[in-house]
């Protein structure tokens, strides 16, 4: 190889961000020299990856969502294969956000580029359709779930189980020191509304009004809401400040929702990344999700598994309870949440369900594991045919 190894990196989320960072920083331990570029955050700028796109822009969520931004991730998808074919990188790596990128794996393969997808879409939940058309056009997956594999078997993808790079991240953040955070009473709560702008829209409201009936029922409790970054927390307190009704104790924490979660005795968590590192950590929680109808309809009809929480799908049963859509009420929330706050049966076997699945998840080393897969792809060459057409357009890769 004549020059530095170099890589199209997709993450369009702020949890594909982190993880896809955690991704490039063990490939630069290997080679130092390896550069990247494409869709990113804070994490992968922080990283040295070349941003093209940001996650601020490119987070959104549901389908009506999706539809209201179209526009714009048309001109993102030929931008990015556009800059894919003049830049020919070693290899394109896709972290989840299934949406957009099963759609460039395949303009990618079409380019005759070695696809390598990290973080599986969970096609195993809401559409086994994608299965064997996305064994077609990616090179390797790299799984963080011990049960994914089984999944792909019989399509001819090679699939790797590389563990969980949250296991680290978790382990690390339990060996630090403690921080002091604005907690003003016990019990304490933590909040966890999510990081798109239309989650916390539609959650905080229902969400406050469950710790008003927290606090009727445990006077004295402290609230804190967890908010990824300092932009997501200016309005998380400007929507705060517009409730009608909140707690007399409740702050917003900006970035530190492991210290957060850490310290809490128990939490309302909005569905996603968020409810594994609550399990992780060790700290009991109610997930909750609301989106729009027409977002929520269509998830009905195309999600073919009992739990959408992250600890239950891994556990195969519930272990914490899931409010969700019409379910996700105050009244329902505060009843989940309340028996967690004390030394309850309830209480006993979440705890429990949470040590089991950080025995499946099993020990650290998962951004190692998946960096050393990266670097044996970059050296064989793509199952695709280089012959192939260059470009695919957006609407016909689905």
């Amino acid at each position: 190889m004549t020059g530095p190894r170099t890589l199209l990196i997709v993450a369009g989320e702020v949890s594909g961000d982190m993880h896809a960072a955690l991704l490039l920083e063990a490939l630069r331990r290997h080679d130092p020299t390896v550069r990247a570029y494409g869709v990113g955050g804070d994490r992968l700028r922080a990283a040295g990856m070349e941003i093209l796109y940001d996650v601020r822009d490119t987070g959104v969520m549901g389908f009506t969502d999706v539809v209201r931004h179209i526009g714009f991730f048309r001109r993102m998808f030929h931008d990015l294969a556009a800059t894919a074919r003049e830049r020919r990188p070693d290899a394109v790596v896709l972290i989840d956000y299934p949406g957009f990128n099963l759609r460039f794996a395949a303009a990618a393969h079409a380019m005759g580029l070695k696809v390598i997808y990290y973080i599986c879409p969970q096609v195993w939940a809401w559409n086994r359709r994608r299965i064997p058309r996305m064994a077609k056009v990616v090179d390797r997956l790299i799984s963080i779930f011990p049960f994914e594999p089984d999944v792909f078997k019989g399509t001819g993808l090679k699939v790797d189980f590389a563990g969980h790079p949250l296991v680290d991240e978790i382990a690390e953040a339990l060996a630090e020191p403690t921080t002091d955070l604005p907690w003003a009473g016990e019990p304490r709560v933590a909040i966890l509304p999510g990081s798109r702008d239309q989650e916390i829209t539609r959650l905080l409201p229902v969400l406050c009004e469950a710790a008003c009936l927290i606090e009727q029922r445990r006077p004295g409790a402290s609230f804190l809401m967890a908010a990824p970054s300092a932009e997501k927390g200016t309005k998380l307190r400007t929507l705060l400040a517009q409730m009608p009704r909140r707690p007399a104790h409740i702050a917003v924490v900006d970035g530190g929702m492991r210290q957060v979660l850490r310290q809490a005795r128990a939490a309302l968590v909005k569905s996603g990344t968020g409810t594994l590192e609550a399990a992780l950590i060790g700290c009991p929680s109610v997930i909750v999700y609301k989106t729009s109808p027409l977002t929520y309809w269509l998830g009905r009809m195309l999600v073919s598994i009992d739990h959408i929480g992250i600890a239950n799908v891994i556990a195969g049963r519930r272990i914490c309870p899931e409010l969700l859509q019409h379910e996700a009420t105050a009244p329902a929330m505060a009843n989940a949440l309340l028996p967690l706050l004390d030394n309850t049966p309830q209480r006993a076997a979440m705890l429990e369900g949470y040590a089991e699945v950080r025995r499946l998840l099993g020990s650290g080393g998962a951004p190692e594991r998946a960096a050393q897969i990266v670097i044996e792809e970059m050296g064989n060459p793509s199952t695709a045919d280089s012959t192939r057409q260059t470009s695919v357009p957006w609407a016909s890769a689905t």
